[in-house]
């Protein structure tokens, strides 16, 4: 049995430069509070919580003084910025440099659009930790968009400037364009006040067409992602499309000899944030079958 790493897959450099810099506070300190799971990703937190790194909610934040607290790679909304300064909590700011631009792009639209009665919009999931850093750019005032049916939220008589969550599949973003053009139509607003932002993360947008293709190249391809993943949810639909014997699995133990024979060819992948020491792991137990 041929069994091989996807090696386009693991944690995008967002969530590599984040864990980088937990471990070497850790390494000098052995404690340091996370604003939320710095990835999604359950062995990698453990992995990282067994060095010290202890996981907090935005509640408990509040309650935290005189800590130093991680900022992770989704970023966060300015509320949290100042309940930092307001407990003396050291910020580690490991936001993914394209996260934080993309929260100026936002800031600098809003502000705008106050001036022209106009609307930000973002393409993501709500309640999504990114898009939560994103919308308290806009003093919580950003419409989130999802699928089509969300489109009904815009008011088609005003000005839109529309941006998307990093994660968020390119299709999906362009489809949206499409609807809120076709809703302009219907509302007889021939000359809308219109512009969208491409602000998908290149690596992920990268990431399907490699995806698709080594999906391809195997009889059976198991797609590692943590369960609580967007991003691994949506790249193992990806998989599964082009190749239908594709597994989801979260660890070794997910695993089932009964999806194997000798002579099929396994290919392992995962999600922008599974780790590579992960997979290799799942590769070794499928091997040793």
């Amino acid at each position: 049995m041929n069994v091989s790493v996807d090696p386009n897959s693991g944690f995008c450099f967002g969530v590599v430069f984040a864990i980088r810099v937990a471990e070497e506070e850790l390494e000098k300190s052995g404690k340091l509070y996370c604003l939320g799971d710095i990835v999604h990703n359950n062995r990698e937190v453990e992995r990282l919580s067994s060095k010290g790194l202890t996981i907090i909610n935005h509640e408990e934040l509040k309650l935290i003084k005189n800590s130093k607290v991680l900022i992770r790679a989704h970023g966060e909304p300015p509320e949290t910025y100042k309940i930092a300064l307001e407990n003396n909590l050291e910020l580690i700011d490991a936001s993914c440099p394209v996260v934080l631009k993309l929260q100026n792009r936002i800031r600098l639209g809003f502000e705008e659009m106050q001036q022209n009665n106009g609307q930000i919009v973002i393409y993501g999931k709500e309640g999504h930790a990114e898009v939560n850093g994103l919308v308290g750019q806009t003093l919580s005032k950003a419409i989130i968009v999802n699928c089509e049916n969300d489109l009904d939220k815009i008011d088609y008589l005003k000005p839109v400037r529309f941006f998307s969550q990093t994660t968020q599949p390119i299709m999906g973003f362009k489809k949206l364009i499409k609807g809120i053009e076709k809703k302009y139509e219907l509302a007889g607003n021939n000359k809308p006040d219109f512009i969208p932002y491409n602000t998908i993360c290149s690596q992920v947008s990268h990431k399907e067409p490699r995806l698709k293709k080594f999906a391809s190249e195997h009889d059976v391809i198991l797609f590692v992602s943590g369960k609580k993943s967007s991003n691994g949810l949506f790249l193992y639909e990806v998989c599964r499309s082009i190749n239908p014997r594709t597994y989801f699995i979260s660890v070794k133990d997910d695993i089932k000899k009964e999806w194997f024979a000798d002579e099929y060819s396994v290919g392992v992948c995962g999600a922008t944030s599974t780790p590579m020491w992960l997979m290799e792991e799942i590769a070794e137990t499928v091997r040793s079958f």
